[in-house]
């Protein structure tokens, strides 16, 4: 498995995923007014695994400029159709990871108020790594906001059977297994000051923490 098979399996499920109920509207609604309230309408925002683009749609007409992002072509060219149904000036749609977006923007770096990862901490392969490129896009004192599914803290039999049966035969993606505390951890090793860990889940507990963490300068 590589990042290419990756892409190729969210390109494979997009359709699907774009037609998918979301599991908690009062949870999703909480998260999108808790990240409303955090930007102003002078930033410049890049969110990370945009998906189909139902967050940046939302998101993206409250400040300066938004950048979505996502690997899978196939998820940003149902995400840009839904842009031409519902044009939002401020939103950009583009292919790209955190790493390809570090590269393109080297010589303009440090560049976003903000960068906003949410269902994708746990999907990439290089935690670390892509939390350090994260750090280097954002301007002196910028925002992450995540909300991460952190699969060490679910179920055992989800992580140790369900799981590794089902990317066995292609029907789930590549999932690190962290708990929240090591996640939290980790964003603090990236240069990160952790300023507010919740949960927005709407009833018990979905092992989903909303964090907002502040770049160190």
């Amino acid at each position: 498995m590589s990042i290419a098979s990756d892409a190729r399996f969210w390109d494979g499920s997009s359709r699907k995923y774009a037609m998918g109920a979301i599991a908690d509207p009062a949870g999703y609604e909480r998260t999108l007014d808790r990240t409303r309230a955090l930007l102003g309408p002078g930033d410049r925002v890049l969110e990370l695994g945009c998906g189909t683009g139902t967050t940046a749609l939302r998101l993206a007409g409250d400040v300066q400029d938004y950048l979505a992002t996502d690997i899978s072509p196939g998820m940003i060219a149902i995400a840009n159709e839904k842009h031409a149904a519902g044009p939002v000036p401020t939103l950009v749609f583009r292919t790209a990871t955190a790493e390809t977006t570090a590269e393109t923007l080297a010589a303009d770096a440090a560049q976003f108020n903000a960068v906003l990862g949410f269902n994708y901490l746990h999907l990439v392969r290089d935690l670390p790594g892509t939390l350090r490129r994260i750090h280097a896009l954002l301007a002196a004192e910028g925002l992450f906001i995540s909300k991460t599914p952190c699969v060490g803290d679910m179920n055992p039999l989800i992580r140790f059977a369900v799981l590794p049966a089902l990317r066995a035969i292609g029907k789930a993606p590549y999932a690190g297994v962290f708990r929240a505390a090591d996640l939290s951890q980790h964003i603090y090793a990236a240069g990160f000051d952790v300023l507010a860990a919740e949960s927005h889940a709407s009833k018990g507990n979905d092992n989903r923490p909303y964090i907002v963490a502040r770049k160190r300068t």
